[in-house]
């Protein structure tokens, strides 16, 4: 009994970890081709505070396509990104990988980086699916039907005007 009452005594000195809404984990998922853009002037360093608000990020990938300059794919993994060269269309290849994020447990939100309506039914399976939506994307053009299925929209503006979240 008395290894007990040593052990129930170490016990006040250990810290309890304490778990808040800034410790989940995100999936976050960028169309390359779609965001990466000049007009948008989009860096991903912001990106990257804007969504530190919600959680962190583990899991960080940038769809791009087979005419990717190598500057850009340099830029992606300076920025901490895994660029993803994908023949053809990124779209599909960039829903595979969603759909894996949606069955990770180990991810608790999905973020999409995208202005594109086709992403629209991904959202919805993912918060079917018990995660938490957010869609980052870009005046003009940013779907209407993204921004009102997602938890939360943060919207980059053009490099005229300073980037928000909303």
């Amino acid at each position: 009994m008395r290894r007990l009452d040593k052990f129930s005594s170490f016990k006040e000195y250990i810290p309890l970890i304490k778990h808040d809404s800034h410790d989940k984990n995100i999936g976050l998922l960028v169309d390359g081709p779609n965001m990466l853009r000049k007009e948008f002037d989009c860096d991903l360093d912001t990106v990257k505070d804007l969504i530190a608000e919600y959680g962190n990020i583990k899991i960080g990938k940038v769809f791009l396509n087979q005419y990717a300059s190598d500057k850009l794919i340099e830029a992606v993994v300076n920025q901490g990104f895994s660029p993803m060269i994908v023949a053809g269309e990124t779209d599909v290849q960039m829903a595979v990988e969603a759909f894996e994020l949606i069955h990770n447990p180990n991810i608790d939100i999905i973020a999409i980086m995208t202005r594109d309506v086709d992403f629209f039914p991904l959202i919805n399976v993912a918060k079917e699916h018990g995660k938490k939506t957010i869609v980052i994307g870009a005046e003009p053009g940013f779907s209407v039907a993204l921004k009102n299925s997602a938890d939360i929209i943060i919207t980059l503006k053009t490099h005229q005007t300073s980037k928000t979240a909303t």
